[in-house]
C-alpha cells in the first residue's frame, strides 16, 4: 500500500522544484556548449590583438588624362582591433541571443540629432579629436564620408577640407562586430550586414539608442528594393553586439557620432556611407572566380569604389536597370 504522505503538498512541491532545476541546468549546459568554442579561443589567446596595418590612399585627379595614380598616405599608427574579456564575451553572447529573438523594433528613435548622452559623449571626446583633426588641417563640422570594409573590420572617415576639394582621410576605427558573411543582405532576419551605397540624413541619427549612439544606414535603398531585398534597423552603433548592424566600441561610436553630427549641424544635408565586402583593388578582384556567387554584384560595387579612389570625392549612386550607376 502506498502511503498518503507520498502525495503530500510538500512532496509534490519538492518534486516540481527538482524538475524545474533540472530544466534550468539543461538550459545552462546547452548555452555554455554553444558558447564554449568562442570562450576557449579567448582563454587561449587572451593577449592577442588583431593589428590591421593600413595604407590609406588619397586619390588625385590628373587632368586631362582619364586616369591617374593616387598619392599614398600612410597611417601614423596601426589600427588595433578591440579584444573582449571572457565576461564581456558572455554578456555579448546572451545579448546577441536575446536580440535574435526580440529584434530591434523597439529601438528608440528621436527627432533630434542630440541628447544628453550624445552631448556628454561629445564633451568627452572633443579635446582629443580637435588635436587629431588640427594635425591634418581639419576641424569639426567639415563634411564627412564613411567607408566600411567587412573583411578587415574597418570603418574609415574622410573629410572635405573645403568645398570641391578632394576628401582627406582622417581616421580608421576597428569594427567590433558585424554579422553574417561577405555578401549582401537579402532579407529581414538573415542576420547579414549590408553592402552597398547608403546615406544618412539627420532624421536617421539616434542619440538615444539602446546601443549607446547610432545612425541608421537606410537599408533597403533603391538598389536593394530593385532586387527584392528586405530588412530594417540596419545601423552603425555602439555596444559591440550585432545581428546585422556594424557594431563599434562605445568610445569609437562616440567619436564617429560626434563628428558626423557636427557635419550635419554645420549644413551637410546628409553623409554617405559606402559598405564594401573588402578593399576592392584590381589585385583582390583578380583572386575571385567570375562564377563566384556575388562576383557580378561586387564588380558593380567596385565601380563606386574606383570612383572615389580616382576622383577623391564620394560617388552619387543611382539605380538604372537594376544596377548601381555613379556620377
Amino acid at each position: 500500500m502506498v502511503s498518503a504522505s507520498n502525495f503530500s503538498p510538500i512532496s509534490q512541491l519538492t518534486n516540481l522544484v527538482i524538475r524545474l532545476l533540472k530544466w534550468l541546468l539543461w538550459i545552462v549546459v546547452i548555452a555554455f556548449a554553444a558558447f564554449l568554442p568562442w570562450l576557449v579561443d579567448g582563454w587561449m589567446h587572451p593577449e592577442a590583438e588583431v593589428i590591421i596595418e593600413t595604407t590609406e590612399t588619397a586619390p588625385v585627379v590628373a587632368a586631362p588624362e582619364p586616369k591617374a595614380a593616387p598619392d599614398t598616405e600612410t597611417a601614423t599608427a596601426p589600427i588595433v582591433a578591440p579584444t573582449r574579456s571572457a565576461s564581456e564575451k558572455v554578456s555579448d553572447f546572451f545579448q546577441q541571443a536575446w536580440l535574435g529573438v526580440k529584434g530591434l523594433k523597439d529601438e528608440i528613435h528621436t527627432t533630434s540629432i542630440h541628447s544628453d548622452r550624445s552631448q556628454a559623449a561629445a564633451a568627452r571626446v572633443a579635446p582629443a579629436l580637435e588635436t587629431e583633426l588640427a594635425a591634418k588641417g581639419l576641424k569639426p563640422g567639415l563634411p564627412v564620408f564613411l567607408r566600411i570594409f567587412k573583411e578587415s573590420s574597418e570603418l574609415e572617415m574622410w573629410m572635405e577640407p573645403e568645398p570641391g576639394a578632394h576628401f582627406i582621410h582622417f581616421k580608421t576605427w576597428p569594427i567590433c562586430s558585424w554579422s553574417g558573411e561577405l555578401g549582401p543582405k537579402l532579407k529581414e532576419g538573415d542576420g547579414q550586414s549590408p553592402e552597398g551605397f547608403y546615406f544618412v540624413p539627420p532624421s536617421r541619427m539616434n542619440p538615444e539608442s539602446r546601443f549607446h549612439l547610432a545612425f541608421d544606414l537606410g537599408f533597403p535603398n533603391d538598389y536593394d528594393k530593385s532586387q527584392g531585398r528586405t530588412g530594417s534597423y540596419l545601423m552603425v552603433h555602439g555596444n559591440c553586439v550585432s545581428i546585422g548592424c556594424y557594431a563599434m566600441t562605445d568610445p569609437g561610436i562616440e567619436e564617429i557620432y560626434t563628428l558626423v553630427a557636427a557635419a550635419l549641424e554645420n549644413g551637410q544635408p546628409f553623409f554617405r556611407v559606402n559598405a564594401f565586402p573588402f578593399r576592392m583593388t584590381d589585385e583582390k578582384m583578380d583572386t575571385l572566380k567570375e562564377d563566384a556567387k556575388w562576383f557580378e554584384f561586387w564588380a558593380n560595387l567596385k565601380e563606386g569604389y574606383d570612383y572615389f579612389e580616382f576622383l577623391g570625392r564620394p560617388p552619387d549612386a543611382s539605380v538604372v536597370d537594376g544596377k548601381y550607376k555613379f556620377k
